[in-house]
């Protein structure tokens, strides 16, 4: 086998258009992700069985369960699907995957989705250039799409062709009389060769010629196609790379999934191939233990027979070549014997594994974010707390399920302040500027999406039967919830006001660093009074709402105390002009977020007026 420094290349240029492909798909949809799509995923995976339905359909669909997995742990990036949902969809992608091998067995063809590639691309292109967001955003989801089928098929083509060449695995016949220690081995190699080709269809198609040429047992065979259960995980796991913490959290279930349901079979192994080859054998398929043992027996008997029957051509004319001919038919029929075997058996591990662990789904969950925690509590991912998309017929019960949820959208957004403080503090374009300054962007954005979901929701409990008094506590609850989205918008606003600071190569002096540090104390403090407030509306106190007053007028009494020594300090040379103005901006739009915080305390001060009259 010839594979150059070229090919290596190739290889690895493929792997970074698949990241790159996973990237751009991801953020399109997390841009075009409107309520109906949104609403789409969340019917398909209701709950647990319905999400397993999704899984299969859509892996029996594009025969890929490397694709469709990958999908899922877009969907979970985008904030689309809960880590619990993308368990569900997996489980049944796992069941899914064994359509491709029985369409394999049966008919030999399998669908070429990259085929439809490039006509793909010709339909996204035109989208990109649309003025409608959506509908740009929805072409980046279909280049990033296209881009993702296109490295897989690439990633197939550039990585060493194992299939081409068997020879390689020629070794191995050493391994196969080890007892129970074999079966540990070729689940092995079974594991590392899909990994590396990235195709647990051309695996099995490798196991069929090794089993075929007499160098393992059926017994060998299931292992085989055992290990490449666990090594068709490294593609979503690579997919899960450039995501978030909840995509890795995906990646991460979907390996432990198929990593435990590798362990019980591997408990009770040979009675299980045992009942395989039984159901092969009652299906009118042969028992496809005996294709090894005839081939070995040839081989035996007669080695020039067993050469011929491996040879790339054989003449009409040879004097074996009836006999040779009469072998391969033989050969052929106990091949296909052994392909519906492995399919069977593949099939039944599946189900059995499906069957099984689907009622394990939440104890899943909790698993893998065990083994996959956030680096910051802050880093937990979009995903409403309280509230769903399937709404109960008691409207006026859903309300108290909002509040809860706008006092767990308020802590969110809080942390955003904290960040934006230490914006501040940090060094200019340094990498940790650029990482704390995309992380009050995805912030923000979360907030947007979060901010959309709960006005949803307010939306549908004001189309139930309400009391005058529940319709009123909606419109304030409204009016909350668009007030914290502007307290995130103003919080990013500071990180803006910083990176156009930096652009400029202002500094800022130590006396604007405390001034600075003293407008971002008030302001805490009225945020932190605010989610007092908010965390039980309906018995907020006085005395709270008084004391947010006092807070906004030291914030406004501070600004203006820095206002009038702005000019002084740069008439003194403090600091240039031009830090005088960013620093101005700075402590405005600090001011402005004192604003959004009032006008949240004056909502909920008038539902408690409205309450008490």
């Amino acid at each position: 086998m010839d594979y150059s420094f070229l090919d290596l290349l190739c290889l690895l240029g493929s792997v970074g258009l698949f990241l790159y492909g996973m990237k751009v798909m991801s953020e399109g949809l997390q841009k075009a992700a409107g309520d109906r799509l949104r609403n789409i995923l969340s019917a398909m995976t209701r709950n647990r069985f319905t999400g397993t339905l999704t899984g299969f359909s859509i892996t029996a669909l594009i025969q890929s369960s490397s694709a469709s997995t990958v999908m899922v742990v877009s969907f979970v990036n985008a904030g689309l699907m809960t880590l619990a949902q993308s368990m569900a969809v997996i489980m049944g992608a796992n069941v899914g995957t064994t359509f491709t091998a029985w369409v394999i067995s049966l008919f030999g063809f399998k669908v070429n989705m990259s085929a439809f590639v490039l006509p793909l691309f010709c339909l996204s292109i035109p989208l990109l250039f649309s003025k409608k967001s959506r509908t740009k955003s929805m072409g980046e989801f279909l280049v990033g799409f296209s881009f993702l089928f296109m490295s897989l098929d690439l990633i197939s083509r550039y990585v060493p062709d194992l299939q081409s060449n068997p020879e390689m695995f020629a070794f191995l016949q050493q391994y196969t009389n080890l007892g129970f220690g074999s079966v540990l081995i070729f689940t092995m190699v079974g594991l590392v060769l899909t990994m590396i080709i990235q195709s647990s269809a051309a695996t099995f198609a490798i196991t069929l010629i090794m089993c075929s040429k007499g160098w393992i047992n059926f017994d060998l065979s299931c292992a085989l196609v055992l290990g490449s259960n666990i090594g068709t995980t490294i593609t979503p796991i690579l997919a899960s790379m450039s995501g978030n913490v909840a995509a890795k959290r995906t990646a991460m279930g979907h390996l432990l999934f198929n990593l435990l349901g590798c362990l019980w079979v591997l408990c009770v192994f040979y009675p299980f191939v045992n009942l395989n080859v039984d159901l092969t054998e009652w299906l009118g398929q042969g028992n496809p233990e005996a294709l090894s043992g005839y081939v070995k027996h040839i081989e035996l008997t007669d080695p020039d027979a067993y050469n011929l029957l491996f040879a790339n051509a054989l003449p009409s004319t040879h004097p074996l070549y009836e006999k040779v001919t009469l072998l391969q038919a033989d050969i052929d029929h106990m091949q296909q014997s052994v392909s519906i075997g492995l399919s069977v058996f593949h099939t039944v591990f599946n189900l059995i594994n499906l069957g099984v662990m689907i009622w394990f789904t939440n104890v899943y969950v909790k698993i893998v974010e065990r083994l996959v925690p956030a680096k910051h509590k802050q880093d937990d991912e979009f995903q409403l707390k309280f509230i769903s998309g399937g709404l109960m017929n008691a409207s006026e019960l859903n309300i108290a399920q909002a509040e809860k949820e706008i006092a767990v959208y308020g802590d969110r957004v809080a942390r955003m302040i904290d960040m934006a403080q230490e914006l501040v503090h940090t060094k200019p374009d340094s990498e940790e500027f650029n990482h704390l300054y995309s992380r009050l962007e995805k912030y923000e954005d979360i907030s947007d999406r979060m901010e959309i979901e709960i006005a949803h929701y307010l939306n549908k409990c004001s189309e139930g039967r309400l009391s005058n008094e529940s319709k009123h506590r909606i419109a304030g609850m409204l009016r909350i919830v668009s007030e914290i989205e502007s307290i995130a918008d103003g919080c990013l606003g500071a990180g803006k006001i910083l990176v156009r600071r930096n652009q400029s190569h202002s500094i800022f002096n130590d006396e604007i660093y405390a001034n600075v540090d003293i407008m971002f104390g008030y302001v805490k403090n009225a945020m932190i009074n605010m989610l007092g407030l908010l965390s039980d509306i309906e018995h907020a106190q006085e005395a709270d709402i008084i004391k947010s007053y006092n807070i906004e007028r030291e914030i406004n009494n501070y600004r203006n105390q820095i206002r009038t020594a702005n000019i002084e300090n740069i008439n003194n040379h403090h600091y240039e002009y031009q830090a005088g103005i960013y620093y101005m901006d700075l402590v405005s739009d600090i001011e402005k977020t004192g604003d959004y915080i009032i006008n949240v305390v004056d909502a909920i001060k008038d539902q408690i007026r409205y309450v008490a009259v």
